[in-house]
């Protein structure tokens, strides 16, 4: 890991609130970083010292040694070591690259030792770590082609009877029990390559139902179980590749997986097994899933396999005839046959495919669904008729009274001159939603955001009353502190005095940029020595918080 790929926002994300919170009270005893094997590793001084692993690739995890983090959790030692690691960002290429150096300097140094000296390092090794053992055994039978033992090796591996301590696999076990998944991967490739690819397949094949079936019992979060499983799923496909097996059997084996329990947990592709199957065998895959389409023609997953077989042999119009024979209400259906025919150059077609499906929507009393109107709108506008795309954004605004809805008509309105027209309709459509708001008591509206979204600021100050949420409110407020500072400066205010009933760095953090916001509204008032009186006055009634008078003076305020 070079640098940290996440942010701020997913660590708070993994964490909550609580856990982030108190990880904030751990940064000053987060040791030195280790960047090593694309993990950053540190520990951490709490109750006892704790090591914690972070690995960044597909998304952000971490591991513990505390009890909190052994149960599974991202604890505070967790969000401690990531925020430092996030403050670190510029020193992490350096420690890679001294990790890197220190890699290389055991590569030279084993490149010296002999063979004898080699040998009792790894029997030395073997007689310590029994998991070694293993791998080395497994290696062991491959290299021999001792299928029976590989084939005993590999079942052991898939069992998941060490990893479910509770009847099932918790979190906590589910990398153990990933790692050996993928162990048994790696050794199907070893014995397809070496010859043996007929075994291969079929352990592959054992292997794939064995894992998919323990999915209902175990928790993979992290989805380290199902990156082995797709491992496995690789090594099927390659020791297929290896010793290509009966293409009609190979047929069946993908119906029956794609519309079995299996597919469900572990997806595999049909069209990466083309060419093992070869015109005999994609011909019977494809009449295997129209007859299955056939029993159940509102399945999911068969739908999904026909649309994938027609992909595969390039068929676009038959990928169209299977969309279309399940249309849904909103259009969204519509949408995707005219993204595709667009795709293929055929832009008519998918003009009225898109048309077809905002009519679609009408019959049926549904809103249009929104990908299919601004797909609509933009094909308008690129055939030169931005009054039929006013047309269209000026309906959807009736049935879908958004911000996004009023942003696209105002855009399509201002294409042809016309928003002077079209906006006091709109805004009054938004005062009468406003207006049921308030009577059924609901916090927010539209109209306020579109108003403040059109820099119409002071009739965005005129509607806040028992209409605007606090979010809003802050909205407004930071879009209009220097034409409406006094007005901002209330806001922030309030919002400073509610975030004072609470702890936590997260929190102190907010009040120290809401202060910041304030000191600018009071020197566009020219009251600065106000500001100065107010912040002293909070400091007084807050001294009991040290984190926050620290964030404080590091602010400057």
């Amino acid at each position: 890991m070079s640098a940290a790929r996440y942010t701020e926002s997913d660590v708070r994300r993994l964490a909550g609130p609580r856990s982030c919170e108190r990880g904030l009270g751990y940064l000053d005893a987060v040791g030195p970083l280790r960047v090593d094997s694309g993990r950053i590793t540190a520990s951490v001084q709490g109750t006892e010292r704790y090591s914690v692993a972070l690995e960044d690739g597909d998304g952000l995890r971490a591991a513990c040694t505390c009890p909190y983090g052994e149960d599974g959790h991202f604890c505070r030692h967790c969000v401690a070591v990531a925020l430092t690691a996030l403050r670190q960002a510029d020193r992490l290429p350096a420690l890679r690259e001294e990790a890197a150096m220190r890699d290389a300097a055991l590569d030279t140094w084993l490149d010296g030792l002999g063979r004898d000296e080699l040998l009792r390092l790894v029997r030395e090794q073997l007689a310590e770590d029994a998991d070694f053992k293993n791998k080395l055994a497994l290696r062991v039978a491959v290299a021999n082609a001792d299928t029976s033992a590989v084939r005993a090796d590999i079942t052991a591996l898939l069992d998941p009877a060490d990893f479910t301590q509770y009847g099932y696999i918790a979190y906590e076990d589910a990398p153990g029990y990933a790692a050996q998944v993928t162990r048994a991967a790696q050794a199907i490739r070893d014995l397809a390559a070496d010859g043996h690819g007929a075994v291969a397949v079929a352990l592959a094949r054992e292997g794939i139902r064995r894992v998919v079936g323990v999915y209902e019992t175990a928790d993979d979060s992290d989805g380290s179980i199902a990156e082995a499983a797709e491992d496995l799923a690789r090594a099927h496909l390659a020791a297929c590749f290896a010793a290509p097996p009966d293409p009609d059997e190979t047929a069946q084996w993908l119906i029956d997986h794609c519309l079995g329990d299996g597919g469900e947990y572990l997806e595999v592709e049909p069209a990466d097994y083309r060419e093992v199957l070869g015109v005999q065998g994609l011909a019977a895959l494809r009449a295997l899933a129209a007859e299955a389409h056939g029993r159940n023609p509102s399945g999911w997953a068969e739908q999904s396999l026909l649309e994938s077989l027609a992909r595969t042999v390039g068929n676009l119009d038959e990928l169209i005839a299977v969309r279309a024979a399940s249309l849904e209400a909103n259009g969204y259906t519509h949408l995707t046959i005219a993204e595709e025919l667009d795709a293929a150059g055929r832009s008519d077609e998918a003009l009225e495919w898109a048309e077809r499906g905002l009519s679609h929507a009408g019959a049926e009393g549904q809103p249009p669904h929104r990908g299919l109107v601004d797909h609509l709108a933009a094909h308008y506008a690129r055939d030169g008729r931005p009054a039929d795309a006013l047309t269209v954004r000026r309906d959807h605004f009736q049935s879908d009274r958004s911000l996004h809805t009023y942003r696209a008509l105002r855009a399509a309105a201002r294409a042809v001159g016309h928003w002077d027209t079209e906006r006091p309709p709109a805004l009054e459509q938004l005062r009468v939603d406003a207006e049921e708001n308030r009577k059924r008591q609901w916090g927010g509206a539209v109209l306020i955001d579109a108003l403040t979204d059109d820099a119409d600021f002071d009739a965005a100050w005129a509607a806040v009353p028992g209409l605007a949420t606090a979010d809003q409110l802050l909205r407004l407020a930071d879009a209009s502190a220097t034409t409406r500072p006094a007005a901002a400066l209330a806001v922030y205010t309030r919002q400073i005095e509610s975030c004072c009933q609470y702890t936590g760095d997260g929190n102190y953090a907010r009040i120290a940029d809401l202060l910041t916001k304030a000191r600018a509204c009071h020197e566009e008032l020219g009251t600065p020595h106000d500001f100065t009186a107010y912040v002293a006055r909070l400091r007084t009634e807050q001294k009991r918080k040290r984190n926050l008078m620290r964030i404080l003076d590091h602010r400057g305020l």
